[in-house]
């Protein structure tokens, strides 16, 4: 007799609820993203874009490191390392050296019409990973809320003047993450989420440590305050390592495809972040181009759904 595969959880449940916490992760997720430029900002005059990077993935590995050991979780094996290794080049080395460069020759809002691409990358990275080809209307409907986030955040930024040398950087930031999301998605369909994270840090230890140790200076630490502290504090303990334990786990129940387009949303956080936060004022524009996106962002999924 042939022995019955066993049954995990995630195939015991309703589809609908495994949609509905795949979106809410996501969205959890691409909230704390947005505050990504907002902090490489503020410690843009103080630290160079090498150090904003490397000490935040340092420290997001040490704090990895004690989770890894504690939950006893089983190193990977060679192959997934591989994977982990190259997943790192985007999310632990290239995206947040790379924002912190933008950071440090565009605004924010500039910064935020660049990294309006993201969603269409890990899309895009996410179709070459899994070898799953989505239906034209999913690209059209992605390509649409592309369009309508850079031009919301062009107007806001009052972008104008050409190409700035930091839109090279984001523009790299945008290929090297999207291509490490779309791999930490396709790992958290044999790992867990926070695992795959972890892993990927922790592996980058031996490289980070030393690196970060050669670009630390205690001088360059002499004008922080407590909004310093704490803007280097959630890059490393929140956006480097903690909004990856949700958004891979995201991508592994929603597929990559799907919820990368949550990231659209990311500029419109970041927008009501500076009203919350530093007193801007309202623009009806907005809330018009949110629900516009929001609406792509359903096509996409229905288009997905359909096939």
């Amino acid at each position: 007799m042939s022995q019955m595969k066993p049954v995990s959880q995630l195939q015991l449940r309703p589809a609908a609820s495994v949609e509905v916490e795949a979106y809410l992760l996501g969205a959890m997720s691409v909230a704390a993203f947005a505050l990504t430029l907002p902090c490489a900002k503020i410690l843009a005059g103080h630290l160079s874009a090498m150090q904003i990077g490397l000490f935040r993935s340092m420290l997001a590995a040490l704090a990895a490191l004690p989770i890894l050991y504690f939950t006893r979780s089983a190193c990977p094996n060679v192959s997934q390392i591989k994977r982990l290794l190259l997943m790192s080049l985007g999310v632990v080395y290239g995206f947040p050296i790379l924002t912190a460069v933008g950071m440090q020759h565009v605004p924010v809002g500039h910064g935020g019409a660049v990294l309006a691409a993201l969603p269409l990358a890990t899309a895009i990275f996410g179709t070459l990973i899994t070898k799953d080809r989505p239906p034209l209307l999913f690209w059209l409907a992605s390509i649409a809320g592309f369009v309508a986030v850079a031009v919301f955040a062009a107007i806001r930024s009052d972008m104008g003047g050409g190409i700035y040398l930091g839109d090279l950087a984001l523009l790299g930031a945008v290929v090297l993450a999207g291509y490490g999301y779309a791999q930490g998605g396709a790992l958290s369909k044999e790992m867990k989420g926070w695992e795959v994270m972890c892993w990927a840090l922790v592996l980058n230890l031996p490289v980070l440590l030393p690196l970060a140790l050669l670009n630390f200076n205690v001088a360059d630490f002499s004008g922080f305050g407590a909004v310093q502290w704490g803007a280097l504090a959630f890059l490393a303990f929140v956006n480097s390592l903690l909004a990856f334990f949700s958004w891979n786990r995201a991508l592994a129940l929603g597929g990559i495809q799907r919820i990368s387009q949550l990231q659209f949303l990311q500029p419109f956080f970041t927008y009501s972040y500076s009203i919350i936060l530093m007193g801007e004022t309202f623009d009806p524009l907005a809330l018009f181009i949110c629900i516009a996106v929001i609406t792509f962002v359903v096509v996409s999924k229905r288009a997905l759904v359909k096939r």
